[in-house]
């Protein structure tokens, strides 16, 4: 594919990417998040094992993106190259779900948050909060149509302008913190719903997950890149900001209020607890600021969607539809697809409202959000141990060879710890999500006359039929519930 070097995007615009990305509104409701499912010595715990992890991560798409720079997809693309056309696909396949249903958190949230200014809204799953998420949707949808660079330009406009009040919590609560409500109960033995240590390390660990999403943008969009080198630069520098806003308001926050008051606040809950330092301007300030990340993590996150299909149709791992593109260089067919799943998935919250099990449909769609990136980020981590063990373009550089070993073999351990604190359930109704994916792959093999599967993707893909048998039943006798 030509690309016109006008679209084509430097260090700024990926990084804005990386951190628009990361930066959505997973942040905005920390404090409450994290208090649920820990107390502060677990809290941080949990955040040490997750910098290390997420940073080994890091290191790992910046590597890969600088060994394997004919691998355009990120995650698609590596997990194909390593171990075949149908955990590539299946890579493709689940980060595009965790994004798009990933996007419709979003609108709810964002139709929440101006709940609190104007009723109707509701928690965003009222009649005028869907068609009002409906509207913004599509408008969204046609800019991104305008193209790529355009829509990258507003993301590192909307990127900045999201980054000043979270700075201002973090100013404002380094004057308010209080060394003694910091410390009443560092293990939570005073809660004893909250379990073991171990136990609230491991329950936070899906809401650490879900605020580093996008870490691996830039390399998503290495094709649009002006410096191959700038996308490796892009995903640190992204990744080091974004660790440091998420640990300060975090722990900040646990200074200001104690466990249980953070544990019982509601969302967003960084609007709660700065208005509990400074009165209601801050909730104000909080609700202002993540309307604007809100608008620009969506924009981040409608790119991403189509930018995944159109790489894995690109080498015919998805259907040839999703490789047309407009005038502007946009893979129109696959944003139609994404944003018309994202409608339907919106019609969906608003039918299902009344659900009455306790958790609201915003939080379980960040739970099953985050449970389908688990796999594409095990298969990254994979493929760069893979290089590292078999010497692949090391072949004059041994001391950079181990280097990268014991970084790749320490991510692959802390991605399969993820899936391991995921749970059990889960990963099942990830399976249910992952198994109706077969019928685009057999089209796209059916294009290029290639049999469906090898031998070994027969077995893989047996296994995710069982587990997605294993969900729908569960589902239907109760035993199993989102």
């Amino acid at each position: 594919m030509s690309q016109d070097s006008s679209q084509k995007l430097r260090l700024g615009a990926l990084t804005a990417l990386v951190v628009g990305s990361m930066v959505g509104g997973g942040i905005f409701s920390l404090p409450q998040n994290m208090a649920a499912s820990a107390d502060v010595g677990a809290i941080l715990i949990g955040w040490a094992i997750t910098a290390v992890g997420m940073l080994t991560l890091a290191f790992v798409f910046q590597t890969l993106a600088n060994r394997k720079p004919n691998l355009d997809g990120g995650v698609y693309a590596y997990a194909k190259a390593g171990f075949g056309d149908y955990m590539g696909f299946s890579s493709a396949w689940g980060y595009w779900i965790s994004a798009w249903l990933g996007n419709v958190g979003y609108f709810m949230l964002l139709f929440s948050t101006l709940g609190y200014f104007f009723p109707v809204f509701g928690k965003g799953d009222t009649l005028a909060a869907i068609i009002a998420a409906s509207v913004l949707l599509w408008a969204l949808h046609f800019l991104v149509l305008r193209g790529i660079k355009e829509a990258a330009f507003i993301n590192t406009i909307t990127t900045i302008a999201k980054i000043v009040p979270l700075f201002l919590f973090i100013l404002i609560c380094l004057f308010a913190f209080k060394l003694d409500i910091f410390t009443t109960d560092i293990w939570g033995q005073s809660n004893p719903d909250l379990g073991s240590v171990m136990n609230q390390v491991r329950n936070m660990m899906l809401v650490t997950v879900w605020v580093f999403i996008g870490i691996e943008g830039a390399s998503i969009f290495s094709s649009r890149a002006e410096k191959r080198s700038d996308v490796g630069k892009a995903t640190v520098i992204g990744f080091i900001t974004v660790l440091l806003l998420l640990v300060l308001v975090n722990v900040l926050s646990m200074g200001v209020m104690t466990q249980p008051e953070l544990a019982k606040l509601q969302n967003p809950s960084m609007a709660l607890v700065l208005e509990h330092v400074v009165g209601h301007w801050g909730a104000v300030l909080i609700s202002v600021g993540l309307l604007i990340s809100l608008l620009g993590a969506l924009l981040s996150w409608v790119l991403l969607c189509a930018e995944i299909m159109f790489a894995a149709a690109k080498d015919h791992t998805m259907p040839e539809f999703l490789r047309k593109e407009n005038a502007n260089q946009v893979p129109a067919n696959a944003l139609w697809l994404t944003n018309i799943c994202v409608q339907v998935f919106l019609v969906i919250v608003f039918f299902t409202s009344g659900d009455t099990s306790g958790m609201d449909p915003y939080t379980k769609m960040l739970l099953l959000a985050t449970s389908m990136i688990l796999i594409p980020y095990f298969w990254s981590a994979a493929y760069g141990l893979l290089l590292a063990v078999r010497g692949e373009t090391y072949e004059n550089d041994a001391g950079e060879r181990n280097k990268d070993l014991i970084i790749a073999g320490i991510s692959v351990i802390y991605a399969i710890w993820l899936i391991y604190a995921g749970g059990l359930k889960y990963l099942l109704l990830s399976a249910l999500l992952y198994a109706p994916g077969v019928i685009l792959f057999a089209k796209a093999k059916r294009e290029v006359g290639q049999p469906i599967f090898t031998n070994v993707e027969k077995l893989i893909f047996a296994g995710v039929v069982i587990g997605a048998l294993i969900a729908a039943y569960g589902l239907y006798d109760g035993f199993l519930t989102l």
